[in-house]
């Protein structure tokens, strides 16, 4: 309930109050509750203002801009073309937190053998591999890592130095223009050596010759002999053989 009042001024006569009474009012738009499907098609068919565009400037451009091998870069690049070419061994190990002695103690070692450690940085490294034959070899060269070459293939001789080294864990190798893992360098190390299967095969071709000339020394006729019986059996075969084709025919 409202209560209104209203002052009259008449001339001569005090101001007269007087309340009047209004009635309360009645809220007659009420919002109706929407469908449940009503809403998700509003929901899903609400305009959304698109986001104002970046100012021009504000990221980088998306152009790569292309920049010229430094001398350095190229001289590294040559020296690891002629590395590939001169050595038929060539190992990527990794160093996990070899100081300057150690270092020292493991050249010292592998020079014994023949092997050397080279150090190239990886990008230069990945670098090359990528432009060249030797692609595959790329995924080995992350962290630091050292090359260890050798002209001659000296797997056995390295994995037996290695070991005295914790520090360096062997990650792969190229040895004669063949990618090979941890295993296959394994597997490489337990073959025999070059001037063994020489030796053998030289053993065999020897002996050969030998007995041939035995038999030619021997009397002529016991070689008159022998080869009777050569023709002989020759002969056997031949006879049974026909019958077969003939029963086969």
């Amino acid at each position: 309930m409202e209560f209104t009042h209203f002052v009259s001024f008449l001339p001569g006569w005090l101001p007269l109050t007087q309340s009047v009474r209004h009635g309360s009012k009645a809220v007659t738009r009420h919002r109706k509750p929407m469908h449940i499907t009503k809403q998700k098609l509003m929901a899903v068919t609400k305009y959304i203002p698109p986001k104002p565009a970046a100012p021009p400037g504000a990221y980088p451009s998306q152009t790569r801009q292309v920049q010229e091998e430094s001398g350095l870069i190229l001289l590294k690049k040559r020296q690891l073309k002629n590395l590939f070419q001169d050595f038929k061994m060539i190992a990527v190990a990794q160093n996990n937190g070899s100081n300057s002695e150690d270092l020292m103690i493991l050249k010292n070692r592998l020079h014994k053998h023949g092997i050397m450690i080279k150090f190239f940085p990886n990008q230069i490294m990945q670098s090359f591999l990528n432009d060249s034959v030797y692609s595959n070899m790329a995924p080995l060269f992350f962290g630091p890592t050292v090359l260890l070459v050798s002209k001659n293939p000296k797997v056995k001789e390295m994995l037996t130095t290695l070991r005295a080294s914790p520090q360096m864990t062997l990650l792969g190798a190229c040895i004669e223009d063949t990618l090979l893992s941890i295993q296959g360098l394994m597997s490489y190390s337990k073959l025999p050596s070059v001037t063994t299967v020489q030796g053998e095969l030289i053993s065999g071709l020897t002996m050969l010759t030998s007995q041939t000339a035995v038999m030619l020394q021997r009397h002529p006729a016991h070689l008159s002999a022998l080869l009777q019986q050569y023709i002989k059996q020759q002969s056997t075969d031949s006879t049974e053989g026909a019958p077969q084709a003939e029963a086969a025919s």
